[in-house]
């Protein structure tokens, strides 16, 4: 009995790399589905932000936000917790205690269009009072409306 191999095929070499190419069609898939749902994602509180050409400015990380409405009540966004409505004395302390953890983290004032210039003021106020070093106006651009 003689053994040959001429009848059958020879062997290949098992590869020790990585084929890479399914994964950068997933990630590329996964990068279209986030650019598109993104947009959709805008939630919040309906406030009529007054229009301005200010430039806009770089935030460092998850801002505070103050909302002032219409009827002249606070509504507090402290960075990924949810929004809730505040008196002043809670709203000093809250962002108070906020603001000695996060020094440099700034506030922004949210207030609406037709909310009184002297509510939004006092909130600005308030945010001094807890000792908050930035305090800033959020508007929205002209060609947003």
């Amino acid at each position: 009995m003689s053994t040959t191999f001429s009848g059958r095929r020879a062997r290949r070499k098992l590869k020790n790399e990585i084929n890479v190419v399914p994964y950068i069609d997933v990630m590329l898939v996964l990068l279209i589905i986030f650019m598109v749902t993104a947009p959709l994602l805008n939630l919040g509180v309906e406030v009529d932000l007054p229009q301005s050409n200010a430039r806009g400015i770089n935030n460092e990380g998850e801002p505070v936000v103050l909302e002032v409405t219409a009827d002249g009540r606070y509504f507090l966004r402290l960075a990924e917790a949810p929004r809730e409505e505040l008196d002043e004395a809670t709203l000093i302390a809250r962002v108070g205690a906020f603001a000695r953890n996060n020094p440099n983290v700034p506030v922004y004032v949210a207030g609406d269009t037709r909310a009184e210039y002297g509510v939004i003021m006092q909130g600005m106020a308030l945010m001094q009072q807890a000792g908050v070093g930035r305090v800033l106006l959020l508007s929205s651009p002209p060609e947003s409306r």
